[in-house]
């Protein structure tokens, strides 16, 4: 930097400002001391700028899945938006418990980043402990973790967007492939859409039935599994409500070998609107997962400035009608015999 000064003819002090883009240096000044820099191949020590400053100017991100949509998506949204703020990304994958407990134990993180995203799992109370050791601002994204910053959908709103559409239908008996993460313990997304969908039923007046639960680890083959059974009821469900996109399509492979008919036979909604949705014509509760990746960004940035930020943003959700669900068969056939409504009278039909 020494250099950069007495080849640029400012102060080592102009020099500093310009190079780190702070305010009160000259437009032409600022030029001429950036295009000295880049002709000497100049580049900022983190190390020495963190031991000058304190800042490192950089975040981590903790991050349970690396390959699916949802994770990805959101990690590629707030990494742009630390990017363009010059604010390097380490990324910290903790896949299992295995990775988890090592991360918190030996916690990489400490001393050498400004902030630490925990992205869409939640957190024990020891791993919390250990976070909070580092000393530096938390946020939470896709998901509330303990009373850090977050940004996050509703995901029982979410849920009930998907049951009311199925009960608006006509759907009485309507079963929920319910999705567990069994790396994730406490997801929130999977309580609220569980949630849903007995507390839809329970407005309508619809007894809750236990054989039309099924439970299965998080994924596409999962759900088909989980469709399986469903099938093998001796009076299968009218419509199904997944608690992922994934799952749903694991769902409608499962009915499409069966011989059966989407929305004609069997109605299948899911919630997040994952890319494979609109290919496949189903119909989703869509959540803005890069929304909420930018806004966790911004809320970073917020943070790191001193800002008065809102630390607890919910994004909204919509349900998009796609061809995968409509009224049941009977209500349908009821409707072309007389344009009547279903009433209690006409029982379930055939």
């Amino acid at each position: 930097m020494v250099d950069i000064a007495r080849i640029a003819g400012v102060s080592l002090a102009t020099a500093s400002r310009a190079l780190s883009n702070a305010p009160g240096v000259a437009t032409a000044t600022r030029e001429r001391v950036l295009a000295v820099a880049e002709d000497l191949s100049y580049v900022v020590s983190p190390e020495a700028s963190r031991l000058s400053g304190g800042s490192t100017r950089r975040v981590a991100v903790v991050v349970p899945h690396i390959s699916r949509w949802f994770f990805a998506a959101m990690l590629e949204a707030l990494e742009s938006i630390l990017r363009e703020a010059d604010l390097d990304v380490l990324l910290y994958h903790v896949s299992d418990a295995p990775d988890r407990h090592a991360f918190f134990e030996r916690l990489p993180a400490r001393r050498k980043v400004d902030a630490v995203v925990v992205l869409a799992f939640p957190l024990s109370e020891a791993e919390q402990q250990r976070l909070e050791l580092i000393g530096v601002s938390i946020v939470a994204a896709g998901g509330q973790s303990a009373a850090y910053p977050y940004v996050c959908i509703d995901d029982e709103a979410a849920g009930r967007q998907a049951m009311d559409h199925l009960i608006f239908l006509g759907h009485q008996r309507i079963a929920m492939i319910a999705a567990v993460d069994p790396d994730l313990p406490g997801w929130p997304a999977i309580s609220g859409r569980s949630q849903a969908y007995y507390s839809a039923l329970r407005e309508a007046g619809i007894a809750a039935d236990p054989s039309l639960v099924a439970t299965v680890d998080w994924g596409g083959s999962q759900g088909a599994e989980a469709m399986g059974e469903l099938l093998g009821l001796r009076e299968p469900p009218t419509a199904v409500y997944a608690h992922s996109d994934e799952v749903a399509l694991g769902a409608m492979r499962t009915l499409r070998r069966a011989g059966l008919r989407i929305p004609e036979d069997i109605s299948v909604i899911g919630i997040d609107n994952h890319p494979l949705a609109e290919l496949t014509d189903l119909t989703t509760v869509s959540q803005p997962v890069r929304e909420q990746g930018l806004l966790a960004g911004q809320m970073v940035l917020g943070l790191l400035q001193g800002d008065d930020v809102e630390r607890a943003v919910t994004v909204p959700t919509r349900l998009i009608i796609r061809r995968s669900t409509a009224p049941p068969r009977t209500t349908r056939t009821k409707a072309s015999d007389g344009g009547r409504g279903p009433s209690p009278e006409d029982g379930d039909g055939a």
